[in-house]
């Protein structure tokens, strides 16, 4: 997986929720992915459990999916999540 050196803040990733036609971002284990292109997250939530704009670390255990659906193609590496 090819990742940007682009550094996100949680600040960053929290705006892009969706609103005022924001592109909608989540990250996952250090990665933030831009899911606005993507079905599952047209709405303003993802399958009714998720919001964009957060981190979903450690929510992937609940999902009826792997990890590999950061692979799809409507999903897009934005960068890395600053610690």
């Amino acid at each position: 997986m090819n990742i940007p050196e682009k550094e996100i803040t949680l600040s960053q990733l929290m705006r892009h929720n969706g609103d005022d036609e924001e592109a909608k971002w989540i990250a996952y284990e250090g990665v933030v992915y831009d899911v606005t292109d993507c079905p599952n997250w047209r709405k303003e939530m993802h399958r009714n459990l998720h919001f964009p704009g957060i981190d979903l670390s450690g929510e992937l255990e609940d999902a009826p999916h792997a990890d590999d659906v950061f692979t799809r193609p409507c999903v897009k590496i934005v960068g890395k999540l600053a610690q």
